[in-house]
């Protein structure tokens, strides 16, 4: 198999050098989107050019020819394949392990959801917003039929009536638009191909403030959600807020990893980049990192192809051989 097959095997490092300023600069919304897709589209690549180089492996095993009734010459396999016999077992054991890491993955996404909609079904009342008593300030939401948003009393004590409007528009979104999804594709992606993974940790991001867009769409005001959001980040570390929720919250998933240190605009953490993005103009698109993605998935696409077209030449080579022998 030529170079450019080997490209996309490649490709998921320049994307995770591309999430990040993508989820910074691109509408929240788009870049969920592109970046959700893009993951998908970069492990699907990579994974299909590892099992064709697997393929490569095991047609240059001479016991496998036989069993198939000599439908391919391995001695020719070995002959024409420039790939060497170690890049195909290589490529297999790779493949071996995603496959086993996808799996995984997707087996407790699966239990993960199928829990929040048992918790959603279970919870009392009909109403889609539950308040619990807590003295933990928490707000989170629970996909299911239908979905719930659980919001503590000690929350909704640290905020005032406005607040807790901006609270449950940013919960419905996460809702509305189904969040949990993107979130579980970009993690398979990861899980597929750890490469990806600073894509589905911006994707994380993206769709909180994707949220935050939307709570401050329904109330007229980006400055009040961010505040919100600061406010909510510190009541939750004062009340030692345990952020059991299984998938969002308001203030995110990283915020249960103690990600609350900095809360001034400019911090590194989530959050206060949260309330950066709210407090800055509101971004239009960013050419470059869209293009630059869209470019590799393209050439992922081209690559992969290529790749099915040579291993598809040697197959047939294969085949010939033993017609003339």
């Amino acid at each position: 198999m030529r170079v450019a097959v080997y490209l996309p095997l490649l490709f998921p490092l320049l994307a995770a050098l591309i999430a990040r300023p993508a989820g910074e600069r691109l509408p929240p919304r788009q870049a969920t989107w592109l970046l959700t897709v893009g993951a998908l589209v970069l492990a699907a690549g990579s994974t299909a050019v590892l099992g064709m180089l697997a393929i490569t492996g095991l047609i240059r095993i001479p016991l496998l020819a036989r069993l198939a009734h000599d439908h391919w010459s391995a001695h020719a396999a070995q002959s024409h394949d420039p790939a060497a016999f170690s890049t195909a077992v290589l490529a297999g054991l790779l493949l071996a392990v995603a496959a086993a890491m996808a799996g995984r993955l997707l087996w407790r996404r699966a239990r993960a959801l199928a829990d929040c909609a048992t918790e959603a079904a279970c919870l009392p009342g009909r109403d889609q917003l539950v308040v619990v008593e807590d003295r933990a300030a928490e707000a989170y939401a629970l996909p299911g039929r239908p979905g719930r948003i659980v919001v503590s009393t000690g929350m909704l004590e640290a905020l005032d009536p406005a607040e807790r409007e901006i609270l449950l528009a940013h919960e419905r979104a996460h809702l509305g638009h189904h969040h949990y999804l993107f979130v579980a594709f970009a993690q398979l992606a990861a899980a597929a191909n750890p490469l990806l993974r600073p894509l589905a940790d911006t994707v994380g991001y993206t769709v909180e403030r994707w949220a935050d867009e939307s709570a401050a769409a329904a109330t007229g005001s980006r400055e009040r959600v961010a505040r919100t959001i600061g406010k909510a980040a510190i009541a939750a570390k004062r009340t030692r807020a345990r952020n059991r929720q299984p998938l969002f919250g308001f203030l995110g998933a990283a915020a249960a990893r103690g990600v609350l240190d900095r809360l001034r605009p400019g911090g590194t953490g989530p959050v206060p980049r949260r309330v950066t993005a709210l407090l800055a103009p509101r971004r239009r698109g960013h050419l470059l990192s869209s293009s630059a993605l869209i470019v590799l998935l393209i050439a992922t696409g081209l690559c992969a192809a290529e790749a099915s077209h040579d291993l598809e030449s040697l197959l047939e080579l294969t085949k010939r051989a033993v017609s003339r022998g």
